[in-house]
């Protein structure tokens, strides 16, 4: 017995510590970036002395509004669609006697590299229908990437839904819609909204397949990769600009994932 306890006490500490090593190695970085972003010299990984000149740059310089703006939108769009689209999918392959065909054929995508899936769209629409690329495109490809991911979040909680709920409202005369209105969607809101934020992340933070599809369209991705590749110079104010970009998008997602499963 005794035995046992240690061996478990033993597993649990190296449990937490190879915890601890990777919420490290995720927030250690985030947190050395905006501390970094008040360096009056960042590239030379030194924090010291501390200034306020790389975000006064930063916000007299207009050049990034209109990316920025085009990334949400075209975030919030995608998220749309993804919460309507995977919650219809969704609820048809439960209802499936045979899923998997379907379902390996939607969650594909997931497997293929971006830069495959972005060659492969801009060769098809470009290319062979020569088409004008622009955000249209941009929106097909950012679907493709974060649509699985939503139909995953859909599923998890499609499959756990008690359809006998449904049979019952039938039974006492209520119609499809507001069977589906009043019962199913409060239950699967969860999983939707889950869709929807990682829907709008995927999208606002996607790089590879929009430097194919992106025409003449430029996203915030694509504005920071240009500035960080092509001026040295402008590195401190993308630095500044992807703080201020984690410090309004993590507290509004933690509060948000906190409405929505925390404090259950």
């Amino acid at each position: 017995m005794l035995d046992r306890i240690a061996e478990a006490s033993a597993w649990n500490v190296v449990a937490i510590a190879l915890g601890t090593i990777a919420l490290a190695l995720i927030y250690g970085p985030l947190i050395w970036l905006g501390v970094m972003s008040f360096s009056a010299e960042p590239l030379s990984g030194k924090p010291y002395p501390l200034t306020f000149a790389h975000y006064g740059m930063l916000f007299s310089n207009d050049k990034w509004h209109v990316p920025f703006v085009k990334s949400v939108v075209l975030g919030l769009v995608v998220a749309l669609a993804c919460m309507i689209i995977g919650t219809f999918l969704a609820r048809a392959l439960v209802r499936l006697k045979r899923p998997g065909g379907v379902l390996f054929v939607a969650l594909l995508p997931l497997f293929v590299p971006g830069l495959t899936i972005g060659a492969a769209l801009f060769i098809f629409l470009r290319t062979t229908l020569d088409l004008r690329l622009g955000m249209w495109s941009l929106f097909i490809g950012h679907m493709v990437w974060a649509f699985p991911f939503a139909l995953l979040l859909i599923l998890i909680v499609t499959i756990r839904f008690d359809v006998k709920l449904i049979q019952a409202a039938e039974d006492l005369g209520a119609k499809p819609l507001r069977c589906f209105l009043d019962i199913e969607l409060p239950l699967l809101m969860p999983g939707i909204s889950g869709a929807g934020i990682f829907g709008f992340l995927l999208s606002f933070n996607e790089l590879l397949r929009s430097t194919f599809l992106r025409g003449s369209e430029t996203t915030m991705p694509v504005y920071n990769w240009a500035m960080a590749s092509a001026q040295q110079s402008q590195v401190p104010i993308v630095f500044s600009l992807s703080t201020l970009i984690l410090a309004v998008t993590l507290p509004l997602m933690g509060g948000l994932f906190f409405i929505l499963f925390a404090r259950k």
